[in-house]
């Protein structure tokens, strides 16, 4: 295994479980001590985990951090594509539904542009470009006006009149992150507000949101978990975590893991 290799499964393990230790990953990794400490500080240094004694764990980021698009759209690009197809499914054709803004629902838009006499509400400059680019006469998108957040959303006063006089069957609420303790949370004060206009307007509620996003809270709570219908994720969260997670959203749709059938796992 090349030392990139290396170091991308020691930080896929850091955010999985928030921790880990030099003696665990020198045998799992069939390595040196040396070597995986050498991997931990380089890490570290990268501002990717924090150095503890024996270990290292988790750099979380602050409550009201909020990466720009760009930065997060480089993040688990694969399982943002199987959560983006599998959300698609969900769709059917004549119907209106929301976007939230996020890059795991601007994935799930390039997925929709062939989807038939669909209304699309959403309050992201990114979501509305992927359907102003693939135009289609059946289709009507219906873009918020806002305040722009360095994630490319429309937030604020104008954007929550806009979406509290609409109805919609389902919204896709991308988050920033999702813990039994907090619900649902972004770390933008006046995004929250805007995607609590978005839930209460829809008569389903889809989150789709990588392994990542488990306990990380961001500064507000939008939802709590018990107030998702859907919430489709993939396989690297643990089962700790899906049977937390399950006991409270609706149904969880775990992508990545087959079932008998050739379907993604469902809980």
């Amino acid at each position: 295994m090349l030392a990139q290799q290396r170091q991308q499964t020691i930080l896929e393990r850091v955010r999985r479980h928030g921790a880990v230790r030099v003696a665990e990953l020198v045998r799992d990794l069939g390595v040196s001590d040396m070597t995986i400490r050498r991997d931990l500080e380089v890490l570290a240094e990268r501002g990717l985990l924090e150095k503890v004694h024996g270990g290292a764990t988790i750099t979380g980021p602050g409550s009201t951090e909020e990466p720009g698009f760009a930065a997060k759209t480089s993040r688990q690009q694969a399982e943002k594509e199987a959560i983006a197809r599998r959300a698609a499914q969900l769709v059917r054709p004549g119907t209106a539904i929301a976007l939230s803004a996020g890059t795991t629902t601007w994935a799930l838009a390039h997925h929709l542009i062939d989807v038939p006499e669909l209304t699309v509400i959403t309050n992201s400059i990114p979501v509305a470009e992927v359907f102003h680019r693939d135009q289609r006469d059946d289709r009507t998108v219906v873009l918020t006006g806002g305040v722009r957040t360095p994630s490319d959303a429309l937030v604020g006063p104008v954007a929550v009149a806009a979406i509290s006089s609409l109805h919609v069957d389902t919204v896709f609420l991308g988050v920033h992150g999702m813990s039994l303790r907090a619900g649902f949370t972004t770390p933008n004060l006046l995004e929250a507000e805007t995607d609590r206009a978005l839930v209460a307007c829809a008569a389903r509620l889809v989150v789709p949101a990588d392994h990542t996003k488990w306990q990380t809270v961001g500064i507000s709570t939008i939802a709590e978990l018990s107030r998702a219908d859907v919430v489709i994720t993939d396989a690297g969260l643990d089962e700790q975590a899906r049977l937390e997670l399950s006991e409270r959203a609706g149904e969880l749709i775990i992508t990545g893991t087959a079932n008998r059938d050739g379907e993604s796992e469902t809980i």
